[in-house]
């Protein structure tokens, strides 16, 4: 297969969206460490979670290696939906883009904060200045500020499932009822515009998320129509007429 067929092949919307599908359906497994993770966590008890993190140094690793795939998944994601749903709205698609990509970033940063909880709970000499209390109260801090910015990044996924979600409902080469399901999940997420009603309610929230899963399936089984969506994308190209 030469350099053009090749191109050819990854630029057709079955390809596209099953692609996207897989990757998608990658940060499934890959996210879970997040919930094991969590468990280590002891909620106002910062003695008992720099313990349980000590206790399981690697899961912890694993969990954030983890959070870096899951970043890495949705980047690739984010491209493909671009180009699959730009026959729909160019501009629509670019402003969702933007801001998966801007969620990507936080939650790429946020990384730092779940390391640094592990680095000052290590063994190096140089932090013999702080005293063991101190030493927990810090990486309990550290893993607070992963948590509110992980909220903040979920504020920007929200954005970006509700513009998806819009573009599917848009779109005549998917069914209707998955950019409802995607639309329900981008105002699941946009609860953590106020996150002590996002934690309490977390468990009620969750299950909005099923819209993504729901998609995720499809475009692995069924990918998308590729005659509407090339009828649609020769309809993005041709000139508008003013009137």
């Amino acid at each position: 297969m030469n350099t053009t067929s090749m191109i050819d092949r990854m630029t057709e919307p079955r390809f596209m969206a099953r692609t996207a599908g897989a990757f998608y359906l990658l940060m499934f497994p890959i996210g879970g460490l997040f919930f094991s993770r969590r468990a280590l966590v002891v909620t106002g008890n910062s003695a008992a979670t720099a313990t349980n993190i000590l206790a399981h140094v690697p899961l912890f690793r694993a969990a954030f290696a983890g959070d870096l795939l899951v970043v890495a998944c949705y980047i690739v994601v984010t491209a493909l939906f671009y180009e699959l749903f730009k026959p729909v709205s160019r501009s629509v698609s670019l402003i969702a883009a933007f801001f998966s990509v801007v969620g990507c970033t936080i939650q790429g940063f946020a990384c730092v904060f779940q390391l640094g909880s592990l680095v000052v709970l290590g063994p190096e000499q140089y932090l013999s200045v702080f005293n063991v209390e101190q030493r927990q109260a810090l990486a309990f801090l550290s893993l607070k500020l992963y948590s509110q910015a992980y909220g903040i990044a979920l504020v920007f996924f929200a954005f970006y499932g509700l513009l998806i979600g819009c573009l599917i409902l848009k779109s005549t080469f998917l069914p209707r009822f998955l950019g409802v399901l995607m639309v329900l999940a981008g105002l699941g997420w946009l609860t953590f515009l106020y996150p002590p009603f996002a934690t309490k309610y977390f468990p009620y929230i969750l299950p909005t998320s099923l819209g993504e899963g729901f998609l995720t399936l499809w475009l692995l089984v069924k990918g998308v129509n590729a005659e509407r969506w090339n009828e649609q994308a020769r309809a993005s190209r041709q000139p508008q007429v003013t009137q």
